[in-house]
Formats: structure tokens, sequence, C-alpha cells
């Protein structure tokens, strides 16, 4: 069995898990399922996954017609501006961002850089913050209604449009009312662990190279899509255009209402369709290595803030009630899939993952809620939707590493290299 919590820990669980057979012998139903009385449940503590809004596209398409990208697009809405500081995990400045400063390095035709946050990203992100409002300020008194530092914990990939994300995010939360400095936290970009970090995971840079990428644009079914739509769009075949491309220009013009290539929406649910394919490819179900080096530390930190809340050691000032998390569409799609709710679709922007932990006041058992995008999921090895926390922590450990192990595993390839 693997060791994944301190005996502490272990210990409190334990007895939660006999205070749950004991006290909801009498809930069990015919189908040898225990029927919780949902009344009786309390929120213990929200964590709350991400990705940041509408922006500008990565990379433009090699087409002689390019899209407007205007720096109107850029206009804040002054609903959503709300002052914050951004350290490093420790508390100290702010790294060097190294990707801002590769998308500066893309000036799009209209005059914004890539991947840029625009008003509409502003927009949904201030939408998906008003919508946990409602869920944890208005239908139930859980979060103050003015951001308290003692109830928040704000965290977010050191990249300026994640950064301007969480900000209209908290101001649609939190109406723009604080009471102490908002603080994001951030990494080193070689340290990251809120997105696969292929810079800092030799094993996982190997498994998941440039040539592998590639190679998924030549299998079976694929490798004919991409010809029609590129032959589609009159893009050249010797040009580099792979799915994620064509997904990124196509989803961002959309979402902007932005006028497109005719090809590019005819044939939108293709694209969407394959650009999954491609990532499935690159990264598959069955490959749980490289699926624990992608979200493994990540899967930890959230393992160890559901831990620290139940276990009756932790000190008051060392957990929060709500954990943010701004990330990508990279970060998400392998979340889900260690979860066992991947729906095959991409991510949309301002997607959500959030996961509540709740305590039974009589039995004293604790269960996970999911919901990805405001529907309620059941993940892998869970009955139904809510889900007794040691089911959902045995779910979460086929993948969850810790930073030790995350290093051996990263580190693998790299010493069998060197050693022949």
């Amino acid at each position: 069995a693997r060791v994944w919590a301190p005996v502490g820990v272990l210990t409190s669980l334990a007895y939660c898990l006999h205070q749950r057979r004991v006290a909801l012998a009498e809930l069990q139903g015919a189908d040898g399922r225990h029927r919780v009385e949902r009344n009786l449940l309390e929120l213990k503590m929200v964590q709350v996954v991400f990705r940041h809004g509408a922006r500008s596209p990565l990379k433009p398409l090699p087409q002689e017609e390019q899209v407007q990208w205007n720096l109107q697009l850029l206009e804040v809405p002054p609903q959503t501006q709300f002052d914050y500081t951004v350290t490093n995990l420790a508390g100290g400045p702010k790294p060097h961002s190294p990707y801002d400063s590769e998308y500066q390095e893309t000036i799009l035709k209209g005059g914004m850089f890539a991947g840029q946050l625009t008003k509409v990203g502003m927009q949904q992100m201030f939408a998906l913050g008003e919508r946990l409002r409602k869920n944890y300020v208005e239908n139930i008194p859980f979060l103050s209604p003015t951001f308290n530092p003692q109830e928040v914990f704000v965290r977010s990939t050191n990249i300026y449009r994640n950064l301007e994300s969480t900000r209209c995010l908290l101001a649609g939360l939190f109406q723009r009312q604080t009471e102490g400095p908002i603080v994001i936290h951030t990494d080193e970009a070689s340290s990251e662990v809120l997105y696969p970090n292929y810079q800092n995971c030799w094993s996982l840079r190997q498994r998941t190279s440039r040539g592998r990428r590639q190679s998924a644009s030549l299998q079976p079914g694929i490798s004919e899509d991409l010809k029609k739509v590129k032959e589609g769009m009159g893009i050249d075949s010797s040009q580099e255009v792979d799915f994620f491309s064509l997904l990124d220009n196509m989803a961002a013009e959309e979402v902007h209402s932005l006028p497109s290539c005719p090809a590019l929406k005819r044939f939108a649910w293709m694209i969407e369709q394959r650009a999954v394919d491609t990532a499935l490819y690159v990264l598959p179900r069955e490959d749980r290595e490289s699926l624990q080096m992608a979200v493994g530390p990540f899967l930890h930190i959230l393992e160890d803030n559901l831990l620290k809340a139940v276990d009756l050691a932790t000190p008051p000032g060392k957990i929060r009630k709500l954990y943010l998390y701004a990330a990508h569409d990279v970060t998400l799609i392998p979340l889900l899939i260690t979860l066992g709710i991947f729906d095959h679709k991409w991510p949309p922007f301002a997607a959500d993952l959030t996961m509540e932990l709740y305590q039974h006041q009589e039995s004293k058992e604790w269960f996970v809620q999911l919901y990805y995008h405001g529907k309620e999921q059941v993940p892998r090895g869970c009955p139904d939707g809510l889900c007794p926390l040691d089911k959902f922590l045995n779910t979460m450990s086929l993948y969850t590493l810790n930073p030790e192990k995350y290093h051996t595993l990263c580190s693998q390839t790299q010493a069998m290299e060197l050693g022949n």
C-alpha cells in the first residue's frame, strides 16, 4: 500500500472512517451505498483550479489574410480593477517570466502581443468570480464578503495573462472589497508545477518531445484530416501547422467574434477533436508515469491541502478556506484524466475545476465534491458525486508525486543516458 500521509493524519482518518461505518450504517440502502444526509454536511474548504480568460493566439497561422488583433481589445473593464502584489512562493520578489518575454517577440497584425488577456477574457474571469461569490458568499455564508488573506490563498503561474485573470476573478468574487493586501504567489518557470514542466522534468520531455508531437500528425485519421484542413485553408503542405495551433487560433477568433477563415469555421468540430486526439497521443491515458510527471506534484499540493484540513493537529493559521490556482488548458487536461472525468473536449477559456471538502456534522465523516465548469462530476472510484474522502484520496494516490519522487522520476532517463 502506498504511504500517502503522515501517521497522525492516518490515525485521524481511520477514526473518521470508523465513525462513518457506525453512525451511517442505518442509512445504507438496498444497493449497499450509504445515504448521506446532505443537510448535515458542513463545507470546510474549497480549491479551484482554473484556466485563464480569453486571449490572443500564441502563434498566428501562416496565411496571407491575417486577423486584426487591435489594441482596443485590451481595454480593462472598470469593475475588474483590483490592486494586487506578486511574490515568489517564499514571499520575496516576483520572479522573471521567460514566457512573457517570448510572447512579446510575436506581434500580431493590429499591434497585440501573442497570448495577451483581452477585455473578453477579463469579463469571463469576473463572471467566474461572481459565480464563486454566489456559491460561497451569498447562497451559503462560507467566505467573508470582502477579501480576507486569512481565508484565501492565491497562486498563479508567472504569466501575465494568468495574473490578470486572477485579478479579475478576485474582483468578481469580492466585488473589489478587501480587508488586507492581495498577494498572488508564483514560482520560477524552472520549478513551476502548475503546468507540465517539460524544461524541468527530463524524463517527461523525452517522452513527449517535439518529435512525438510531429509523429502524432502522421497518425492515421489525424494525418488525413490535417491535410484536408490545410488544403481548405490554403496553407502549403510544407508549413508546420498542427491541430494545436489550428484550435488555438480558431478558439481565440471565435470567442472575440472576429472574422475568421471560412474553412476554419467549417472544420471547427474536427479541429477540436483532433487536437484532443493529438494531446492524448502525446500524453496517453494509460501512461501513468507521464501523467504523474505532468501533474503529480500539483496533485500532491491539492492532496496536502485536504489532509491538513482533516488533521486536528493542523494549526488554524496553516489552512485556508479557499485555495485559488491559476493554470492552463495543458494543466486541466491531465488533471481531468487522472481523476477519470475528462470529457474528450478541450478546456475552454475560464474553465474551472472546483473541489469542495465537506464534513458530516454527526458522523464526522469527510466527503469531496467535484465540479468541472460548474457541472457535478463523479471521480473514478467514487460511488457518486459526493465521494468519501478515503476513496477520493485513493484515486489521487495513483498519480500524486511528492517533490522527492518527482525529482527521481524526472531524472531517470537522464541518469540512464549519462550512465550509458
